[in-house]
């Protein structure tokens, strides 16, 4: 069985998402013969490369609320985060055009190493004081991964490489309906949207292989939608 799920290093229920769905994974008695792919997806894909604005900053602005409010929401997430063994920094994130990430994780998909750039990728942004924008952070967490940095650098320095990879994942993602990530796709014949519990990652996997020919479909879920905004508990 292929799973494929579309995320954003940017999207913090993807992040909590992806540790969500390894966890319903582990439940599920054919685990080894699941392959996961992860697909991109950019929240803000037109925002200016090189251009971060400090995350609570952008909260505020996005849903015009204090600087307060904002950092309440981002307590809220941090809370869902924390549950899950997750490390969540409230302050002293930034947030800016992830397109760049994409393509170093298409690199590093050919190299299979893939899952591990990704994990890395989200620890530096959300749980430590790294900026995943800046291009040496991303060349150390490269390395980190096992890839060939002079080869990672040549990819950062070439705007074309990998872009078609990452416009083919977006593609895909409206072609199957996806509006909003993370977006897990199992065998193409069963969507799940948001980051759902664990549990429902399990039933879902059972259901896929058993080729029920409808999958019950999911509570809604907590997900991050294309102009950044990210569904969040209100207090």
């Amino acid at each position: 069985m292929r799973v494929e799920i579309w995320s954003d290093i940017a999207c913090p229920w993807c992040y909590i998402g992806k540790t969500r769905f390894t966890k319903g994974l582990a439940e599920f008695a054919h685990r080894d013969e699941v392959e996961v792919v992860f697909r991109s997806f950019e929240l803000d894909p037109g925002g200016a490369k090189g251009v971060t604005a400090p995350v609570v900053e952008m909260l505020a602005k996005k849903y015009g609320r204090t600087l307060d409010e904002a950092r309440g929401m981002e307590e809220h997430v941090a809370a869902s985060a924390r549950a899950e063994g997750l490390t969540y920094l409230t302050e002293g994130r930034d947030h800016g055009n992830t397109f760049d990430i994409h393509r170093l994780l298409h690199l590093a998909a050919a190299r299979g190493r893939q899952e591990e750039l990704l994990d890395l990728a989200y620890r530096a942004n959300f749980g430590e004081e790294r900026s995943v924008f800046d291009p040496e952070v991303l060349i150390a967490l490269a390395v980190e991964a096992g890839l060939d940095e002079a080869e990672a650098r040549a990819v950062l320095a070439d705007d074309s490489a990998y872009a078609d990879e990452v416009r083919a994942d977006e593609r895909e993602a409206a072609e199957l309906g996806a509006n909003a990530v993370p977006f897990f796709v199992l065998d193409r014949r069963y969507g799940i949207s948001g980051g759902q519990p664990a549990e429902v990652f399990t039933r879902a996997l059972e259901q896929a292989w058993a080729g029920r020919e409808a999958l019950e479909p999911a509570a809604a879920a907590e997900a991050c939608e294309p102009d950044g905004a990210c569904a969040v508990p209100q207090a």
